[in-house]
């Protein structure tokens, strides 16, 4: 039995909205899988009932304390030790769940797997990626979106090999093509960090590198499944795609594509490159936003993400 852990307790409108999409979740996750909760058992019982679904559909771990958003995380994390992120991350560490999601607090979540799951061995800086759409109908990956705002070139080598490895077990995507987002496709463009990291990845014969891909092709599909960013550059293309997206529907457009944007259709950010599979969410997530989480979590359990990303670190 396959079990994906869900923080009841997470995200600005939990339990409800958490709880609502572990049950919108019900009928689309295999039937290997078990959904766990973890949270106030009374206030999880009494979104089920609401709900008209039977509390024994899932496994609720009871827990009695919420990391709050405004908690420092990493003291949050220590001093509320029967917290719905702490218990859950406990479980993770020990192997009791394969897998674990929350729209809470990102700070405790990145805590969680930098000291209770850590990083895989061999990882400089583990990183958050998010799928982003082609017009191709192909989705693609940056990396990294906001963890890491100054890294050096290896770590952005490094997140060459992971997200090649991601795309191909959880996308889908044969043999991935990988590039640097820079301000030209020329080899020598770019600052130090970036003509550095072209050498590194161009040397790396396990990664399939095409090169320099500017910032007008990202969504295209085109160039590249896998482009490669430090956190600032990435979270700035990420925050003016979800900006674009809420301008565009509010003019009233709207698409295959542009509905790819919508975060609710993804559910939540991969935390790659540490010991179990961890998926981040929106503070603000809906049900429908839990519930692509959920989904999100049990693709990364079933595609052995974890094992893939150990074996290739290792060698």
């Amino acid at each position: 039995m396959l079990k994906i852990g869900v923080d009841a307790m997470g995200g600005d409108y939990a339990p409800q909205a958490a709880v609502k999409g572990a049950v919108m979740a019900l009928d689309a996750v295999g039937p290997q899988s078990r959904i766990v909760l973890f949270g106030d058992r009374t206030k999880i019982e009494e979104v089920l009932a609401a709900e008209n679904c039977p509390a024994g559909k899932f496994d609720i771990v009871a827990t009695t304390e919420v990391i709050e958003m405004g908690d420092h995380p990493a003291k949050a994390f220590q001093a509320k030790a029967d917290s719905s992120i702490t218990v859950g991350f406990g479980c993770l560490a020990k192997g009791a769940i394969d897998g674990f999601a929350s729209a809470g607090s990102t700070g405790a979540m990145m805590v969680g797997s930098m000291y209770a799951v850590k990083p895989i061995e061999g990882v400089i800086r583990p990183t958050i990626s998010s799928i982003v759409p082609t017009v191709g109908g192909r989705p693609a990956l940056l990396l990294d979106v906001g963890l890491n705002v100054d890294v050096k070139p290896e770590v952005l080598a490094q997140y060459g090999l992971i997200g090649s490895i991601y795309a191909e077990a959880v996308l889908g995507i044969e043999r991935p093509r990988i590039a640097i987002l820079n301000i030209g496709e020329e080899e020598t463009k770019g600052n130090a960090q970036s003509k550095a990291t072209y050498e590194l990845l161009r040397e790396d014969g396990r990664i399939n590198f095409v090169g320099n891909i500017e910032g007008s092709h990202i969504f295209t599909g085109k160039v590249a499944d896998v482009i490669v960013c430090d956190g600032f550059v990435g979270n700035t293309v990420l925050k003016m795609a979800e900006g674009l997206y809420r301008i565009n529907k509010a003019l009233g457009g709207g698409n295959a594509f542009w509905e790819a944007m919508n975060y609710e259709n993804v559910g939540g950010t991969p935390v790659l490159g540490v010991n179990a599979p961890v998926i981040i969410g929106h503070g603000c997530s809906s049900p429908l936003a839990i519930r692509s989480m959920i989904l999100s979590t049990e693709r990364c359990i079933q595609a052995d993400l974890t094992a893939k990303l150990q074996r290739a670190f290792k060698n």
